[in-house]
């Protein structure tokens, strides 16, 4: 058996064209049509670093510790690939993993062109979060959009270049291997090739801005990653575009991965996975890109296609700490270390998935849980050290407009007691803030940490 794990990074649930059909995404349509594809499958941070090292171990964060963009996967906790590694089945990663490095042993027998934290360390300057500092390198966001080329599409061109080569080596045609192939795009910078830019019109976009909600930790986050405060109506319309086209733009390197998998003759016997880190708030609520629970940020596309896949849509809440599970189960090795579930029978009913953030911007950390009471589809949002909570019924408000905590006590103890299950939110903050704090005492202190190079996105090339 083979599995290909495709992954993407900041891919929002509706950028793909099977779920909006404004979005120019045909190969992963194509893909989708006789998939399982999963409707509703959230990301376990809505971030990049903690989310990478809860997908590698199948573990929720708060189990990990790999709380913020400062504590990268090093290995610590076994991976999926530690497991396939001790079955003697060949892993290897190409492109993204966001871990500590190439040094560290987080279960890869190889590294192709691969993307870490920046210095082996990462975002430090947001394990300072009380009190919070002034963030100053919002305003690239709203300066790098519109057509031309980046490090990052750079990057992701090698990315596919490397994965088709490897497809079409000797080294594919054997029994079994997991091969983990991942992009950049959609992440910002919003910079996008032309000839993916020209199939948008800026003008078809809404250029003004959303009120934001109100919420004193998403206020917060809102004034901290202040994004929106650098948009104007016209440039706030070429960033929405430019990101459609990153979409558009992905889809062309994925199809070209899948026509060569095909082309090597491997497509009926290999498990191929597809799915996003997080997703994009791209102005929704006065937010840009992620650190919220909204689902623009916290769910993501999963797709599961090949031999012994029922395809269909499924509506349960599922998470992506499913996938190691998933791919343990699909070469016949035991499940026992993870926390999620095989994505490959039926998805228990009634089922309770966790997302948490305890990343910068925010004084106090946040977890959702998501979960299917009949026909209503449930999101509470329990928000630590007293904050109110968020209750949201997706069913009749999608977009997530009305905050129900307060008309629907009966539905938050219910959602607390789901919490409960999992963790109890009001310690594990504490514990998350402790933690930040000693590793902030262990680089030199605040002062320190502020002093170290800032930065909006890790570079292309940090390895």
């Amino acid at each position: 058996m083979k599995v290909l794990f495709l992954m993407c990074d900041e891919l929002s649930w509706w950028g793909l064209g099977h779920t909006n059909p404004r979005t120019l995404t045909p190969n992963i349509d194509r893909l989708a049509a006789s998939a399982r594809v999963f409707s509703e499958a959230y990301t376990p941070s809505p971030i990049c670093v903690p989310t990478r090292a809860a997908i590698a171990t199948g573990k929720y964060v708060h189990e990990i510790g790999n709380w913020s963009s400062a504590e990268p996967y090093e290995g610590t906790v076994p991976s999926y690939g530690h497991q396939l590694q001790a079955a003697d089945i060949p892993v290897r990663s190409i492109g993204k993993l966001h871990y500590r490095g190439q040094e560290a042993d987080t279960g890869f027998d190889e590294q192709i062109v691969p993307v870490h934290v920046l210095n082996g360390v990462g975002w430090i300057q947001g394990l300072l979060r009380n009190p919070l500092y002034e963030y100053d390198e919002t305003v690239d966001l709203a300066v790098d959009i519109g057509p031309g080329n980046s490090g990052y599409l750079e990057q992701d061109r090698s990315v596919t270049a490397a994965a088709v080569d490897w497809l079409g080596s000797e080294a594919a045609q054997a029994a079994n291997w997991c091969t983990f192939v991942s992009w950049l795009a959609p992440h910002f910078p919003l910079i996008a090739p032309q000839e993916f830019y020209d199939l948008y019109d800026p003008e078809d976009f809404d250029g003004l801005p959303e009120p934001p909600p109100d919420h004193p930790i998403l206020d917060e986050i809102r004034h901290f990653f202040n994004h929106e405060d650098h948009f104007d109506p016209e440039t706030r319309k070429i960033a929405k575009a430019s990101y459609y086209a990153l979409c558009s733009f992905l889809d062309a390197e994925v199809g070209k991965v899948l026509d060569a998998l095909d082309q090597a003759g491997l497509t009926d016997d290999t498990l191929i996975i597809f799915t996003s880190d997080h997703g994009e708030m791209l102005g929704e609520k006065g937010f840009w890109t992620k650190s919220t629970m909204y689902d623009s940020a916290a769910k993501v596309p999963l797709i599961l296609s090949g031999p012994g896949v029922k395809p269909g849509q499924i509506t349960e809440p599922v998470s992506l700490i499913d996938i190691p599970p998933t791919i343990a189960e699909c070469f016949g090795l035991s499940k026992r270390p993870y926390s999620g579930k095989s994505l490959l029978g039926d998805i228990a009913p009634n089922r309770t998935v966790l997302s948490e953030y305890h990343d910068g911007g925010c004084s106090a950390g946040f977890t959702m849980v998501r979960w299917n009471d009949g026909d209503t589809f449930w999101k509470y949002i329990h928000y630590a050290e007293g904050h109110p909570p968020q209750l949201f019924d997706l069913t009749s408000d999608p977009r997530e407009e009305t905050n129900l905590a307060a008309k629907h006590p009966d539905i938050c103890v219910e959602a607390t007691s789901r919490l409960a299950r999992w963790m109890d939110p009001e310690a594990i903050n504490k514990r998350a803030h402790a933690e930040q704090a000693a590793k902030v005492k262990a680089l030199g202190g605040r002062e320190k940490v502020l002093a170290y190079p800032q930065f909006n996105y890790t570079p292309a090339d940090s390895r």
